[in-house]
């Protein structure tokens, strides 16, 4: 019974931190949008806005309809090997008509 138990903790643990780097990587998103949006650079407002783990493989993109899109990868409880899971989120905050 004590192997599932733990199994069944790292599902848990691994789940909330695939939600973790979601919320971070909208902040991340507003952030780059904020700075793309006065002529800065939207990849250092990323990477200001992320802790190390996830800055390295961040991937920033700027949308042809405006805003941008920030992707980094889900990092691993067990940090033996990385996960393939990416999130991503967008940001603009440019005017609506």
């Amino acid at each position: 019974m004590l192997p599932l138990l733990l199994l069944a903790g790292l599902v848990a643990w691994q789940l909330l931190l695939a939600g973790h780097s979601l919320w971070l990587c909208a902040a991340a998103a507003r952030a780059a949008a904020r700075a793309d949006t006065v002529g800065r650079s939207a990849e250092s407002a990323a990477r200001s806005a992320l802790p190390e783990p996830l800055e390295r493989d961040l991937s920033v993109e700027r949308l042809r309809e405006g805003g941008v899109r920030v992707s980094v990868r889900v990092p691993a409880v067990l940090q033996v090997w990385s996960t393939p899971v990416r999130v991503s989120a967008r940001a603009s905050l440019g005017s609506s008509e």
